[in-house]
């Protein structure tokens, strides 16, 4: 039985809907066993671009779409993408500014001063919960704090996928029940839950979730940390060399803090932030500011030059070791490039797939098998982290699972609390796993680290979904249809 006025699943509409998927994820697999880690810088977009050529020729010939529909909705995906990409680009600007400005190696030095080894995942994982909670934006935490943790963990011996796992889960953790998040907003939105009713009921899934989370951390912590791999005073000792190491950097930071708690958008706390750190670098790294672009002569033509390449190029700043070369180097907004050329063919791959009606379809099957309130769950779950493979982007994939979903759950008698709290469970959750999701590419641009690196990692990010499923085969906090409670009688 179809819910939600859903068409009539045919065979036809399912092989349209999902020999795309099936072959985009075929082609991205050869890829990554061909090219690696390099699988983003190409590979992976051409099989994007192929994937939407196969999805709008079986659209237009099979489903009788006309090609100008399916042009729209290319062209829409990309203006939503809009404001992504150029979040993109000024987080490239701010590594550069906040890296030659002195901030993080600042961060760096003063953190190895005060974390243990051991306790360095979970410290992370907790740091991260809290900026984002309060911030509201992953992406934002991530680029800032985010990136100045990772040198700390590289400092401390700690592996870097290690690090950035513990980065991205409790970025989140603290996105998901940030009331100023955005997905939070449009999750609760989408589904007419009231928004503190929808963070409360979210605890029940996310609170377990995130505790696992953190005894998986705790206990890599005492295994994987090897200080001897480092030393740790050597990697000070660098930093202060090559950077003037002063609290007045940390004026930048706090800043940025500021202009979050005045809610300002995440565009302009980037462009500002990136300014201060240019700032920063002017005012107490000069020097270090000079040697990017090899002026030894203070001059306003040398500093106009040597902060402008901060902000666009990549940079390079020596320091007598060859590990720390590698985490002071920077690539600006240039750097961002090919991520930018992965989200272009992304949001254009959903566009073709949400134009061509392969994602309602996709939604379809899922509840064509759905049975009981598990299953609804498990079924939106499916459906969330579908999307985010199949659209490339997790605003997509929120409101789509919301619109396919809304419908059956009020026939069914669930509440639609229970379906908000699925879509974040799923949607939000997933889309930094994804390797062409915008969520994905903008935390690999920011940290280093390529997605399917970092993947095995983010326990929060994967255990979510299955928490989301268990809770709801318990029961916990559930509200049962009154025809299954008149059943049980």
């Amino acid at each position: 039985m179809n819910a939600g006025g859903a068409q009539k699943l045919t065979f036809r509409r399912i092989f349209v809907a999902f020999v795309p998927l099936a072959a985009l994820i075929g082609m991205i697999v050869v890829g990554v066993t061909v090219f690696g880690r390099d699988v983003g810088d190409g590979p992976s977009q051409i099989s994007l671009v192929f994937a939407t050529a196969l999805a709008s020729v079986l659209a237009i010939v099979v489903s009788r779409v006309p090609w100008t529909v399916l042009e729209q909705g290319i062209t829409s995906s990309i203006a939503k993408a809009g404001v992504s990409i150029m979040i993109l680009f000024l987080i490239g600007m701010l590594s550069g500014a906040w890296m030659i400005g002195g901030v993080v190696p600042t961060l760096i030095c003063y953190g190895v001063k005060i974390m243990n080894p051991h306790f360095f995942l979970v410290c992370a994982c907790i740091i991260c919960a809290i900026v984002s909670l309060m911030t509201g934006t992953s992406w934002t935490t991530v680029a800032t704090i985010g990136v100045a943790l990772l040198g700390i963990g590289t400092a401390l011996g700690v592996p870097a996928p290690w690090s950035a796992g513990a980065i991205i889960s409790g970025a989140y953790f603290g996105d998901k029940l940030s009331p100023l998040s955005d997905t939070t907003i449009l999750a609760s939105s989408a589904t007419g839950t009231d928004l503190f009713v929808h963070i409360k009921y979210m605890m029940f899934t996310t609170i377990p979730s995130m505790t696992l989370t953190l005894i998986i951390f705790l206990t890599a912590g005492f295994f994987l940390a090897d200080a001897s791999a480092v030393d740790v005073q050597e990697f000070s000792e660098g930093l202060s060399h090559a950077f003037h190491i002063t609290p007045w950097t940390l004026l930048v930071p706090l800043a940025t803090g500021a202009l979050i708690a005045l809610r300002l958008p995440s565009l302009a706390v980037l462009f500002i932030s990136a300014l201060l750190g240019g700032v920063s670098a002017v005012i107490l790294q000069s020097d270090v500011l000079l040697s990017v672009v090899g002026e030894k002569l203070p001059s306003v033509v040398g500093y106009y030059k040597a902060l402008m390449t901060t902000f666009f190029a990549s940079t390079h700043v020596v320091t007598g070791s060859e590990a720390l070369d590698r985490l002071v180097s920077t690539r600006g907004m240039s750097g961002m490039l090919t991520t930018v050329w992965l989200i272009l063919c992304a949001v254009s791959f959903g566009g073709v797939m949400y134009a061509g009606g392969m994602l309602r379809t996709i939604a379809d099957v899922a509840l064509a098998c759905v049975r009981g309130i598990a299953g609804f769950v498990g079924a939106t779950v499916f459906t969330g982290a579908l999307m985010n493979v199949a659209a490339g982007d997790q605003y997509i994939s929120i409101l789509i699972t919301a619109d396919m979903f809304r419908d059956a759950y009020r026939g069914k008698g669930l509440e639609s609390r229970l379906l908000s709290r699925t879509i974040e469970d799923s949607s939000t959750v997933t889309s930094v796993l994804v390797p062409w999701n915008t969520c994905a590419m903008a935390q690999s641009a920011s940290l280093g680290i390529s997605t399917v690196v970092y993947l095995p990692f983010c326990f929060f990010n994967l255990i979510s979904p299955f928490m989301s499923v268990l809770v709801a085969a318990i029961g916990w906090k559930i509200v049962r249809p009154r025809a299954d409670r008149c059943g049980e009688r």
